[in-house]
């Protein structure tokens, strides 16, 4: 095809992976082959011109709104970089520089390398050092709103720490997700049964886009800033003290940012951090080079898409390709069946991978693949290894397309698919000796009744032995029954018995996440103890009741009573066998808003707008998201916009924080 016709292929295809990557949250193809495309497109369109058109992907930023959040004009356009993929590349770009600015070619320049954290982009705005409003790169001029799940992030400040702050202040940088959150994440939604993310990127991505912001608070996500926007605070002459400010002013910033003096000592450091990153607790793709000094920065000035002064250097994508020798099943503690492709062991980011996840049946029929297949594979996140596509060139001849098989490896009971889920399940929940093992697994674990020396391989042997069939049996297992196990010996026995003995008294939250109910993480297992304080209390609580709970859905309430309901014995048991449930401390209920719905707007200054709807709830009254004829009071901050109207429209009562701070008793905790 000529270039014309390449040209037009290219933007098509770019645009479809942009639409799948930015708002569907689900890439086909990796951030190296994306790359691949959009270089060959801008290198047609450098070298035919009169081919260039507005709509072409190299003439914008970043990416199209999903239309599920208030649009935001950025004061400042929200520019891209570049992207180099060799040493030789950054040479050119210090060569660029050096041209433009009429330098001497002797004269090193200093440059600012800050870690390409793999995240999602973010302008946060600061009124009078207070939180006002969040949003996304968008298309690099409009963003999306989304003000209330940022406020969420813990390392936002939702004031600044500097005396003095600016009038206005718009402060740039990354939302990401920590591997130790990811896998954390991941682990509850496996146990729920829900799809898992693919990688970290994926998960800030979506945890950002949730229409509930309860639940982008229950996902941890980090923030990390390195510039600023449209601001009323004097510019700071060079990258590094812009950091330094920010720093100051209670924003986080990445800590490993280097000064290099000249382009070969950035290349070193380069090269370094590629051996380096492997070993950090979150995804970074790359370095960012920056021209330290701000009046070279201004004088560079800004091309179509990105500045001038500054690039993002890609590492390669740590890929490799390996055999597909085959395909296991396994069965979680919620009877989810997970596909895993068992693969011929190779190293990979300097871990040896001999598994990776395959999602799903649908993932499997998506990228076909089949047993004895030559795949490429990547540590997704650097945490999780996953497979990213099949070799079709180097498949057997014989192979055949895979299917889950129709029944439970682990019972053998007929597996079922629950219509409007993506996963298959095992129905068999009482029975199947692979949730059995992942139950207790889960009930014995860490955050659970955190047993010293019952592991996975210790439960098995109790199970096959036929001494544990149900939580309640390991609090009955006796010294005589255990040492006749296999390579269990008198010391053993004696620490695994001091153990089981030593977690008999567990606080309520704790038991809560014990049981495994489906969506019951560590967080909400939290929130039910503090709301009910004992355990009878929960256990006859109507999804009525529930739902009412900061925190709680519809369908976490549902799942709850529902699992109760099926499980009275189950509690029984466990306490007969001489558990003690710590009963948890809860607050007096007072009812003073009974009746009353409040609704909260703009910014407000000494609360979170979570904190302050679940004042209200602690009162009696009910926080909704929308304003209504039924509504009582609206709590208006800065910034308050639709919903003000709405109300003064509606003759609804309008008040400020400090008005409603006010109406509160006295001796009401005010966080």
């Amino acid at each position: 095809m000529d270039a014309s016709e390449r040209i037009s292929w290219l933007r098509t295809e770019i645009a479809h992976h942009n639409a799948l990557y930015y708002i569907n949250d689900a890439p086909t193809i990796s951030d190296a082959e994306y790359d691949v495309l959009l270089h060959e497109l801008i290198a047609l369109e450098a070298a035919n011109p009169s081919l260039i058109s507005d709509d072409s992907p190299t003439q914008r930023v970043g990416a199209p709104l999903s239309g599920g959040f208030a649009e935001v004009v950025h004061g400042r356009p929200m520019l891209s970089l570049a992207n180099a993929f060799s040493a030789d590349e950054l040479i050119e770009f210090d060569a660029r520089i050096r041209r433009f600015l009429e330098l001497d070619q002797d004269a090193d320049i200093q440059y600012c390398c800050e870690l390409k954290l793999d995240g999602l982009a973010v302008s946060i705005t600061y009124n009078k050092g207070v939180f006002y409003r969040a949003a996304t790169r968008g298309d690099g001029t409009t963003g999306e709103d989304i003000t209330a799940n940022v406020r969420t992030i813990r390392s936002v400040p939702l004031r600044m720490t500097i005396e003095d702050a600016p009038e206005l202040c718009e402060v740039r940088g990354e939302v990401y997700l920590p591997h130790a959150e990811f896998r954390r994440i991941n682990d509850l939604r496996e146990a729920a049964g829900d799809a898992t993310f693919a990688n970290p990127r994926n998960a800030a991505a979506g945890s950002l886009r949730q229409q509930d912001p309860k639940i982008t608070a229950e996902r941890r996500l980090a923030a990390a800033f390195y510039s600023i926007g449209e601001s009323t605070t004097p510019e700071p002459q060079s990258q590094t003290s812009l950091l330094e400010w920010l720093r100051s002013a209670g924003l986080h910033t990445d800590s490993h940012v280097q000064l290099c003096n000249g382009i070969h000592d950035v290349v070193a450091h380069i090269e370094k951090w590629e051996q380096l990153r492997s070993a950090l607790p979150y995804d970074t793709d790359g370095m960012v080079v920056k021209v330290n000094d701000a009046d070279m920065q201004r004088r560079l000035g800004s091309v179509a898409r990105a500045p001038r002064w500054a690039i993002a250097y890609k590492y390669p994508a740590q890929q490799v390709e390996t055999i597909v020798e085959d395909i296991l099943v396994q069965v979680g503690r919620t009877g989810a069946v997970t596909p895993l492709a068992k693969l011929r062991p190779v190293v990979c980011a300097g871990v040896t991978v001999s598994r990776a996840t395959l999602h799903n049946q649908s993932e499997i029929d998506r990228k076909d693949v089949r047993i004895g297949d030559t795949v490429v594979i990547q540590r997704a996140g650097e945490v999780i290894p996953e497979v990213v596509s099949v070799v079709v060139a180097h498949r057997p001849e014989s192979s055949v397309q895979y299917v889950i098989p129709p029944h439970c490896p682990s019972c053998g009971t007929e597996l079922v698919r629950p219509d409007g889920e993506a996963v298959i399940r095992c129905p068999n929940v009482a029975e199947c000796p692979a949730q059995l093992q992942t139950r207790l697994e889960h009930f014995v674990s860490r955050l659970a009744f955190n047993i010293d020396g019952l592991g996975g391989e210790r439960l098995a042997q109790m199970i096959d032995a036929g001494l544990v069939k149900s939580a309640a049996d390991i609090f009955r297992v006796k010294p005589d029954d255990l040492l006749g196990l296999d390579r269990v010996g008198t010391k053993l026995v004696e620490n695994l018995v001091s153990g089981i003995d030593a977690s008999r008294t567990v606080t309520l939250s704790r038991f809560i996440y014990a049981l495994g109910i489906r969506h019951i993480g560590e967080r909400a297992a939290e929130i039910l103890a503090n709301h009910f304080g004992t355990l009878s209390a929960l256990r006859g609580a109507s999804t009525d009741t529930l739902v009412k709970v900061h925190e709680i859905g519809l369908s976490t309430a549902e799942s709850i009573t529902e699992w109760f309901a099926a499980h009275q014995e189950t509690i029984d048991d466990i306490l007969s066998a001489g558990v003690i449930v710590e009963d948890a401390a809860v607050p007096v209920s007072r009812d003073i808003l009974a009746g009353q719905i409040y609704v909260f707007t703009g910014a407000l200054e000494r609360l979170t707008r979570e904190s302050a709807e679940a004042l209200v709830r602690s009162l009696g009254g009910t926080a909704t998201g929308s304003v209504s004829k039924k509504t009582t009071c609206l709590v208006a901050g800065p910034g308050a916009g639709s919903k003000l109207a709405k109300a003064e429209s509606l003759g609804i009562t309008v008040i400020d924080e400090a008005a409603f701070i006010a109406s509160l008793p006295d001796d009401v905790d005010i966080k």
